[in-house]
């Protein structure tokens, strides 16, 4: 059995490494949107996770019913930060060569 070359993996390893760096600094920049109740709560959340920012329509803010709106925000939010992980997921994958991430480096079982 051939044994994987150290140097060479030690490069593609690096490489991986500042692939991920970059891949990761372009997802701050990138952002997604959600929304709940028919777009009354609209959400914006960065590739990176953050949410930057909530707009709510003011139609959705009744008095009477406080539990809607929190409904509408946290629906929003948590379908924001899916997308943005979504979005996290396909552009980090693609900067480990795939959903292996490792596959690439000859070492056997990965």
């Amino acid at each position: 059995m051939k044994q994987p070359n150290l140097n060479q993996m030690m490069q593609q390893v690096q490489q991986m490494q500042e692939q991920m760096a970059k891949a990761q600094a372009e997802l701050e920049h990138e952002t997604v949107e959600a929304s709940a109740g028919g777009g009354m709560v609209t959400v914006t959340a960065t590739g990176g996770l953050e949410i930057t920012e909530i707009r709510i329509d003011p139609k959705a803010i009744d008095p009477d019913d406080p539990e809607l709106l929190a409904d509408m925000v946290l629906a929003a939010v948590n379908e924001a930060l899916r997308s943005a992980k979504n979005l996290m997921e396909s552009r980090l994958g693609g900067a480990m060569g795939g959903a292996g991430g490792l596959g690439g480096l000859g070492l056997p079982g990965f």
